[in-house]
């Protein structure tokens, strides 16, 4: 592991889709250029991970060789009816082999725990204390993960 960054926040954020990316975009530079964070990893899941997602390709016209991954919990047919998107959106597309055969609902956490525990840096944009985005903070904090929280 090393020099990766992953983001977990609401699927509904509440104020401007606009705003938020532009605070990601900030955090997202300071990241490349003074931690040399070279990996972005994506789930994928809502209004965050698309503020997040956009963030990081507008990064991207500055550092050209950072990557955004989309980290999924299990297949998707949807890779395969919008091929030419994901493969043009993310530069890699992976299911970790840790969350292969697990029980759909509890995919997900798996999914973003495998994202934390490959991780150095997670930025979190969590308003509520439950929910998916607030677990993975939670299991976050516990993994003594570098956390950049949003507000």
């Amino acid at each position: 592991m090393g020099n990766i960054c992953c983001g977990f926040g609401h699927r509904k954020i509440y104020e401007s889709m606009d705003s938020l990316t532009k605070k990601l975009y900030d955090i997202i530079l300071n990241l490349v250029s003074e931690e040399n964070i070279t990996e972005f990893m994506t789930g994928e899941m809502g209004d965050f991970d698309a503020c997040f997602s956009s963030a990081v390709r507008k990064a991207k016209m500055l550092y050209p060789d950072i990557t955004l991954v989309l980290v999924l919990p299990y297949f998707q047919n949807k890779l395969n009816t919008n091929k030419d998107y994901y493969e043009t959106f993310y530069d890699d597309i992976i299911i970790p082999n840790e969350v292969m055969g697990c029980h759909y609902k509890t995919a997900i956490t798996m999914r973003n725990r495998w994202m934390i525990d490959n991780s150095e840096y997670v930025i979190s944009y969590t308003l509520k204390n439950h929910g998916g985005a607030y677990n993975a903070l939670s299991y976050a904090r516990e993994q003594h993960k570098t956390i950049i929280t949003i507000q």
